[in-house]
């Protein structure tokens, strides 16, 4: 992992899906379950889909707070 990786959790968007258009960081913790149980894609969207799935699974998602934009509250 990279800080870089960090950064593309708060502003890529799932491209494909049931949340398609949703924020990665703010993706659901039973949809990122999912993929860890089914798999995750292949290619860059999928290791940040795992990143993510290993960040909500042990309740670090507020460690992204920070790297939102001024105008994105924190995360649920």
């Amino acid at each position: 992992m990279n800080p870089e990786d960090l950064q593309k959790l708060v502003t890529l968007k799932m491209p494909f899906g049931k949340h398609q258009g949703v924020l990665i960081a703010d993706l659901p913790g039973n949809y990122l379950n999912w993929f860890a149980r089914e798999g995750f894609p292949k290619g860059e969207i999928g290791r940040l889909l795992a990143l993510m799935q290993e960040i909500d699974h042990n309740g670090l998602k507020p460690l992204l707070d920070p790297l939102r934009g001024p105008s994105r509250g924190p995360s649920r």
